[in-house]
Parts: structure tokens; sequence; C-alpha cells
């Protein structure tokens, strides 16, 4: 796959990106490099590799999933107006 000079404005105008004739050229050149690199690389085989998110392996930390009250309900309800049993009290708005 290559980029033509009108793929380059065309993308720099979806992109809201002012290019100068001189700058949009140059940079033809520059995605096609990369675009040939990433040629290079669906060329390796990687059949039988791991997909892999870090190149040491992690464990990551679990905690359990307990489901509590986060004996923090006082502490919320702390500042509003009107609260009963530890729930927010709110004048009723649907008849």
């Amino acid at each position: 796959m290559s980029v033509d000079l009108q793929t380059v404005k065309r993308v720099a105008h979806l992109a809201r990106i002012a290019v100068s004739e001189q700058d949009a050229e140059r940079m033809t050149g520059e995605l096609n490099a990369i675009l040939g690199f990433v040629e290079q690389l669906n060329e390796v085989d990687v059949s039988g590799v791991e997909p892999m998110t870090s190149v040491t392996p992690l464990e990551m930390k679990k905690r359990q999933d307990i489901v509590t009250d986060g004996k923090k309900a006082v502490d919320i309800v702390a500042n509003a107006p009107a609260t009963e049993e530890n729930f927010f009290l709110v004048p009723k708005v649907v008849e």
C-alpha cells in the first residue's frame, strides 16, 4: 500500500491540520516508509507465538470480590440536607 499526495492532503484536512505543499510531499515519503515497515512486519511468521502485554510475565494483584457497604454510609450522607436511615431524602418530582 502506498500513499499519494492527494491522500496526505485529504487526511490532513480530515484531521484539521494545515499542511503546506512542501510538507505534504515530505509526509508522503515518510508515510510510505512507515507503511513499508508495517508490510515487513506482516511477513514475519508469528504462528505459535503467544500474545503478550509485557516483556516480563506479570501476575495481576487481585483482591477478593466481596460485596460490602463500604462502612462509609454515615460519612456519605453527613452533608445532605435531609436523610433517613443513611438514605438521601429528595422531594417527589413525578406525580
